[in-house]
């Protein structure tokens, strides 16, 4: 049952992160710099979820794992993604920082994740 409702948060919580994450582009200036970091935080922000999503399906648990890491990597990247936006000034930490927590969170999430999988199994 805790397996379940583990599940569930992590993946009502990177939908949350996506919709946020649109929201946010919205609020980007419309300059080629805006429109091109809006274009790189939608697609890395939203494959979070999506490959956590796409993992309930996986056919082992390499494939799991694999569609984990992938999330991982977008995690991070959209974490620097959010970090450019920050400094460049373009959006205040104020509307930034719930966003910015919060893919850290998602981070660690992962990361335990993974390695949890690693030692549980010959991953």
């Amino acid at each position: 049952m805790q397996k379940e409702k583990t599940k569930k948060d992590i993946l009502d919580r990177t939908f949350k992160f996506s919709v946020n994450v649109l929201k946010l582009t919205n609020k980007l200036p419309r300059n080629p710099a805006g429109f091109s970091l809006a274009n790189q935080l939608v697609r890395s922000g939203t494959s979070i979820g999506a490959n956590i999503q796409e993992a309930q399906s996986a056919p082992s648990k390499r494939d799991f794992a694999h569609k984990l890491n992938i999330s991982l990597k977008e995690a991070r990247e959209t974490a620097y993604w959010l970090d450019l936006i920050l400094e460049s000034g373009m959006i205040s930490e104020k509307s930034l920082g719930s966003l910015r927590g919060e893919c850290e969170e998602l981070i660690k999430i992962l990361v335990i994740s993974l390695k949890s999988l690693r030692k549980n199994s010959e991953l």
